[in-house]
């Protein structure tokens, strides 16, 4: 079957469509963001083809009624005009009447030539990303205008045709979401037990258990530093697609989790103590947004290291690495505030981290809680294997069906 081919823009000047940018940052100002207004979705908002709406800035109210041309609707497609410009996300009822924020382009489509859910699977593509990144403009620092998504060429297969590879390619997605959603329950209940027993101190025994200079009897009070192995930032990578060693960046550390299929290949030698292990807790270490984030490695990586913004801590063996990762993630308020230097710049020194205080259960509590979170660890892992798995089934099935290769 033979697909047509045009510009989007002309798809738009057809239908009635609309590609905009944001409200520029002279439109925005530091008074016109407060705690409880309507969310406006920038670029570091776009995660994995979706809004996340925990990091999102708010505006009053009075500047959403001045920058209403700038509402979202269901079915209107975001990504970002600078930076990560292969980011993108399908606004959904939830995010219905937020802002298109600074930094960000928003696309609606009208009519059935060419449908919101089949032009976000098309801007997926290898070779839709490749021609945004060519025709962007910079240097340091891709930018995307709303003249240049215009001139970008899709494909228009019949409204059937496109309705079919959305729907197919969407059920890829609705399970990867079903699967994050229940990592997500499962890291919920593991930081509860651990908050349980040793934030609320109502761990098992404790209340047979005297309470001496402010710790239960027989644990104690140390630091990160004096309870690590090993402490120190990553390398500078070589950069090369080819390669068969893995550098995981700040990108890759969000939520508690870490997500390696964020990371690059790269071919830097580096020594075994900078080859991440099972426990190792990474710490996002360098500027602005990302600043102290907190994961773990809980599966064994070959040939991986990090790069020189991210922090590995290493817990030694006489502290349980379960017990130590959670910990080190409940200090990630704690990290997120302690960096040092000027905007864009702030460093989270390895001084800083290593001096952090750390409560020292006995060893028979920190026993219990490992053995305890052991089977969430592993349900964890498994799930994290299956969206990895239906990632790269969706991502090979991808332009197979936008190219016709495989009928619908």
């Amino acid at each position: 079957m033979a697909y047509r081919i045009d510009t989007l823009g002309n798809v738009c000047d057809r239908t009635g469509g609309i590609i905009q940018t944001g409200p520029f940052g002279s439109q925005l100002h530091e008074r016109d963001y407060v705690a409880d207004g309507t969310p406006a979705v920038m670029p570091k908002d776009i995660v994995d083809g979706r809004i996340n709406s925990e990091s999102v800035a708010r505006v009053a109210q009075r500047k959403v009624d001045e920058l209403a041309r700038h509402r979202l609707r269901t079915g209107a497609i975001v990504l970002p005009r600078r930076g990560e410009i292969n980011k993108r996300a399908l606004i959904s009822a939830q995010e219905e009447g937020w802002l298109c924020g600074t930094g960000c382009i928003k696309i609606e489509l009208e009519g059935d030539e060419l449908l919101p859910q089949f032009l976000y699977f098309y801007l997926a593509l290898p070779s839709t990303v490749r021609w945004l990144e060519l025709h962007a403009v910079g240097s340091t620092m891709l930018n995307l205008s709303a003249s240049i998504v215009r001139s970008m060429p899709v494909l228009l297969p019949p409204c059937h045709v496109q309705e079919r590879i959305a729907s197919i390619l969407s059920a890829y997605d609705d399970l990867i979401e079903n699967n994050r959603r229940r990592i997500a329950l499962l890291e919920r209940a593991a930081r509860m037990i651990y908050q349980e027993w040793f934030v609320r101190l109502r761990f098992p025994g404790h209340e047979h258990t005297r309470i001496v200079d402010g710790v239960p009897e027989g644990w104690d009070r140390s630091s990160i530093g004096r309870l690590s192995v090993y402490l120190n930032r990553g390398i500078s990578p070589s950069y090369n697609d080819d390669a068969r060693g893995l550098v995981i960046s700040q990108k890759c550390i969000r939520d508690r989790l870490l997500d390696v299929t964020k990371s690059r290949r790269q071919n830097r030698p580096f020594g075994p103590e900078k080859q991440v292990q099972v426990g190792d807790v990474l710490i996002n270490s360098t500027g602005e947004g990302t600043l102290g984030r907190v994961a773990q490695v809980k599966t064994a990586l070959a040939d991986c290291t990090v790069d020189s913004h991210v922090t590995i801590v290493r817990p030694s063996s006489e502290i349980g690495w379960r017990y130590f990762g959670m910990a080190l993630m409940e200090l990630e308020p704690y990290f997120s505030v302690m960096g040092r230097g000027a905007t864009n710049q702030t460093e989270l020194g390895r001084a800083t981290i290593g001096e952090c205080p750390l409560l020292v259960p006995s060893k028979s509590v920190v026993q219990r809680f490992e053995i305890l979170l052991s089977p969430f660890v592993q349900q964890v892992l498994n799930l994290t294997a299956q969206v990895a798995l239906l990632r790269e089934a969706r991502d090979l099935l991808l332009p197979k069906l936008m190219s016709g290769e495989i009928e619908v």
